[in-house]
């Protein structure tokens, strides 16, 4: 990994220009400024956009105001998917920067998660790497590291510093010089489900339809 570090900082430190616009219909008791901000793609919408909250709170009432979420086009972001994820399924062809609308109210429950507390972003985040390490090393490697560093993996997210985070996931992606290898290497498929569908009512019709949702 220590030949690699310069990937590994590029890769940490993308960044993706976004603008944030209130949606149209929320009340408020002036204008509100669009929010312009660098969005790491290696963290999470919730972690990173408490200046965008606290910005367009300041134009609005306390009643008119619940769970904030964030939409592109018409699609709820996922706050559980990683920036650079969400950028790159729905908006890596769009021009920059890239504009996502801000929602205080009408939460999509059927499409959203709640998002209760940064706990929660921290809880789905450490099983998604126990999930990796479980395939990688059959779970030893996160299983003998301390609580605190696993608090230390997630502070290092979490205030995007790259030499904390770093000091303890080299842990995860080394493996012994004798085994050549992981035993499996972890990784998802992810898919625009929706706008795939739609594409198929258009091209096959239902018959198609059909099929997919009898073959997930």
């Amino acid at each position: 990994m220590t030949d690699d570090k310069d990937v590994l900082r590029d890769v940490w430190f993308g960044r993706i220009p976004t603008c944030f616009t209130l949606y149209q219909d929320e009340i408020t008791e002036r204008e509100a400024e669009p929010y312009y901000l660098l969005l790491p793609r290696v963290s999470y919408l919730t972690l990173v956009t408490d200046k965008v909250k606290k910005h367009f709170q300041k134009v609005m009432r306390q009643e008119d105001i619940s769970e904030i979420w964030f939409e592109y086009e018409g699609t709820p972001l996922k706050w559980h998917y990683p920036i650079g994820l969400l950028f790159d399924l729905l908006a890596s062809s769009s021009a920059l920067p890239w504009n996502i609308t801000v929602h205080f109210k009408s939460f999509p429950e059927k499409d959203l998660l709640h998002c209760p507390s940064k706990d929660a972003i921290e809880a789905h985040f450490m099983s998604c790497v126990k999930e990796a390490d479980a395939l990688k090393h059959k779970s030893q490697v996160i299983n003998e590291m301390q609580k605190k560093d696993h608090k230390q993996l997630w502070m290092g997210l979490q205030n995007d510093r790259f030499d904390q985070f770093w000091a303890i996931n080299r842990k995860l992606m080394e493996y012994p010089a004798e085994e050549n290898g992981f035993r499996y290497i972890p990784f998802r498929i992810y898919q625009i489900f929706k706008l795939e569908m739609d594409r198929l009512k258009m091209d096959e019709g239902p018959k198609c339809v059909t099929k997919i949702q009898q073959n997930p």
